[in-house]
């Protein structure tokens, strides 16, 4: 009977051993698959953010266009205040003749220019139609 006994308890030994394995790669298994999940779910993620980081690029980029342009028009704007403040400081078109004048009297384009408020254009046409003729 200790035989059977001692056999008995071999046995149920042996099985609770091999119920215990066959728990532990269920377990293993269960976990292999939830790290399966983990790693495609961060690789998922990690894609995500780098079409996020993609996109927030483009969009700094094009904001960073936007300013410059933003700032070049806003220097033109200055520019063209600034035209329209010496046009309206001129008054009458005796200013005109007060620079046909000036330059009759020897005044180059850049003298017209600076002291009437003419544009580069307008002093040169002036200087060429009215200004002195060049010996040659």
């Amino acid at each position: 009977m200790i035989t059977l006994h001692t056999s008995l308890d071999s046995l149920l030994a042996a099985a609770a051993t091999s119920i215990a394995v066959i728990a532990l790669i269920a377990l293993a298994g269960v976990a292999l698959r939830r790290g399966t999940r983990a790693r495609a779910q961060s690789l998922i993620l990690e894609s995500t953010v780098e079409k996020l980081r993609r996109e927030l690029e483009s969009a700094t980029s094009v904001a960073a266009r936007a300013a410059r342009r933003l700032k070049r028009i806003e220097q033109e704007h200055a520019r063209m205040v600034e035209r329209i403040d010496l046009v309206e400081s001129r008054g009458e078109p005796r200013f005109f003749e007060q620079a046909i004048d000036s330059a009759r009297h020897g005044a180059d384009s850049g003298k017209l220019a600076e002291n009437f408020g003419l544009s580069r254009g307008e002093a040169d046409l002036i200087s060429r139609l009215h200004g002195r003729k060049k010996s040659a």
